[in-house]
């Protein structure tokens, strides 16, 4: 649990496991493991092709299965993949070390649907926990150049207050498109006027969108304390972050666009001297920045229909 695992194998006699805290408990009773007396899947130890075959019968008949081997090197994980795509099964891997699961999510690009981890030493949940936070995606940012800067008039602005502190170039992808997101960096800087709040990105009205973890997107004014929100920095690397409120206040507000391959794209913002964002390679006030000046964003093709990118032409100004 200390290391953000929240759901949890026990045997039938460790239950009382679960008064050290909140988890999602899942009950091991010979080779079922079952929630709440509902069965979420089966152990099949492999030893010879025929457990392979076995497996795969189980996958025919949707039945989940968490595959047990003393030897993965002899095991043809491959062909597991395979039997178990195109049915409504899932595959699971038991593992013991980080390595091994690593191996698990990676085969044939698609992997196995979830692992088991029974570690052989205390520290692989470390391991495998840093190895999860280091193979965060990457996204590709480009620079826009700036061409409007027009102040506009009082709105319903957004703050979001992570449960993280944030470092200096790190921001939330915002904009009034969702086929492109500006970075709008978090208030980590100190200022004249204001103490820097590291946890909160101040980052739009509450019609903007918001890209979010699985790649989908959101309204800000749609986010509430306990979700997860994604965290980009002004290289593309990112992580996630709980939010722990968010915030909406009328307050006065700024419209930017900027251009990109010949094409024109904006985002609205708080008009203060705190709000920032990536340009010419460093943070900068949105009260310093001028028409000319590049700022950072995030640009995709196709759409967006109740958050999930859809391939089709459409167009938002």
């Amino acid at each position: 649990m200390e290391n953000g695992f929240d759901t949890i194998v026990l045997d039938r006699k460790d239950s009382a496991f679960t008064k050290l805290g909140r988890f999602r408990a899942l009950t091991l009773s010979g080779k079922e493991i079952s929630e709440d007396g509902e069965p979420v899947g089966r152990i099949v130890e492999i030893t010879k092709k025929e457990d392979e075959l076995k497996a795969k019968r189980l996958a025919e008949k949707g039945e989940s299965v968490i595959i047990s081997a003393k030897d993965w090197k002899v095991i043809p994980l491959e062909n597991l993949i395979v039997h178990f795509r195109g049915t409504e099964a899932k595959l699971f891997m038991m593992a013991r070390t980080a390595e091994e699961v690593k191996l698990f999510f990676e085969t044939m690009e698609h992997g196995a649907d979830g692992v088991i981890l029974i570690p052989s030493q205390s520290d692989e949940l470390t391991k495998l926990r840093k190895m999860i936070e280091a193979k965060a995606p990457k996204l590709e940012l480009r620079e826009g150049k700036i061409v409007v800067l027009r102040q506009l008039g009082l709105g319903d602005r957004v703050c979001i207050d992570t449960c993280s502190v944030l470092r200096i170039g790190e921001g939330m992808l915002i904009g009034n498109q969702s086929s492109c997101m500006f970075l709008i960096h978090s208030e980590t800087l100190e200022s004249e006027y204001a103490a820097s709040r590291p946890f909160r990105v101040n980052a739009g009205p509450v019609h903007a969108y918001i890209l979010m973890p699985d790649g989908t997107t959101r309204y800000l004014s749609e986010l509430s304390g306990g979700e997860e929100v994604l965290v980009v920095d002004s290289e593309g690397h990112t992580r996630k972050a709980i939010v722990g409120r968010t915030k909406v206040e009328r307050r006065p507000l700024l419209l930017i666009e900027a251009e990109v391959d010949g094409r024109r794209y904006s985002t609205i913002v708080q008009n203060a001297e705190t709000i920032r964002v990536y340009s010419k390679g460093k943070v900068v006030s949105v009260s310093k920045l001028k028409t000319g000046d590049s700022i950072l964003m995030r640009l995709e093709k196709g759409g967006r229909h109740f958050g999930m990118y859809v391939e089709e032409s459409i167009q938002e100004r």
